[in-house]
């Protein structure tokens, strides 16, 4: 089967701030320039595992979803999706703050807002809409691949119809640190984490861009094209 490149659209923290530099080499990967990283030493002599434990989360570079990775729908090209996320970029819209946590979910652990405002969802939301004309439908692999027998009757629904379940209001804005931790090692690992994001002293998170981020093949990682600023002013 012919592979083709998959694009996704995330949040991704500016390049060389405080928050992308924290979660890049926690890692070990830079979706901006595709380099490998170095891990902090101080968390492989903690945690000798570590390599293993960021193994999921590296193939796409530190960041939250808001359009779930796709293929390119007959007839698109990549051009018109940069010209998209230009649209949607400097459309005029209120941009979400809060503070920033780091928090287990569901076995893994991520950085999450303590308490997401609304206009977090509705931009999530948006994203959803207004790219989704370059989705390719999804295939019966796809769809299977989801585990649709352990999806609620909602997000078996947002499947079928936004090729994801987790979007709308089971949205949930989370920038991943981790793949799955045993139940064991959760609590000790957490506290590591939320003790190194203190260190780095970020009272709040404006998600204040976009960036369209492309997978070659599926044997490769994520990387970012292209970032854009959201025209906007903090809620």
């Amino acid at each position: 089967m012919t592979q083709v490149p998959r694009y996704a659209i995330y949040y991704a923290p500016a390049q060389g701030s405080d928050l992308d530099c924290f979660g890049s080499h926690l890692l070990g990967y830079d979706a901006y320039s595709g380099a490998t990283l170095a891990f902090p030493e101080s968390m492989t002599q903690a945690v000798p595992d570590w390599l293993e434990l960021t193994q999921d989360p590296r193939k796409y570079g530190f960041h939250a979803t808001l359009k779930a990775p796709l293929s390119l729908a007959p007839g698109r090209a990549e051009t018109e999706l940069l010209a998209a996320c230009e649209t949607f970029a400097t459309t005029s819209r209120s941009i979400p703050v809060f503070k920033p946590v780091v928090h287990l979910i569901s076995g893994f652990i991520a950085v999450v807002p303590e308490k997401p405002p609304d206009t977090l969802l509705t931009l999530a939301a948006d994203c959803v809409r207004a790219f989704d004309a370059f989705r390719a439908p999804l295939t019966a692999a796809d769809r299977g691949r989801r585990n649709p027998s352990r999806l609620t009757p909602r997000q078996l629904a947002h499947l079928d119809r936004w090729g994801y379940p987790y979007v709308m209001e089971d949205f949930q804005f989370h920038m991943t640190l981790t793949g799955r931790i045993p139940a064991d090692r959760q609590a000790g690992i957490l506290a590591i984490l939320q003790r190194r994001f203190a260190e780095i002293d970020l009272p709040a998170l404006s998600v204040d861009s976009i960036a369209l981020f492309r997978q070659e093949r599926a044997d490769t990682r994520f990387r970012i094209v292209r970032s854009y600023a959201l025209n906007g002013r903090a809620a």
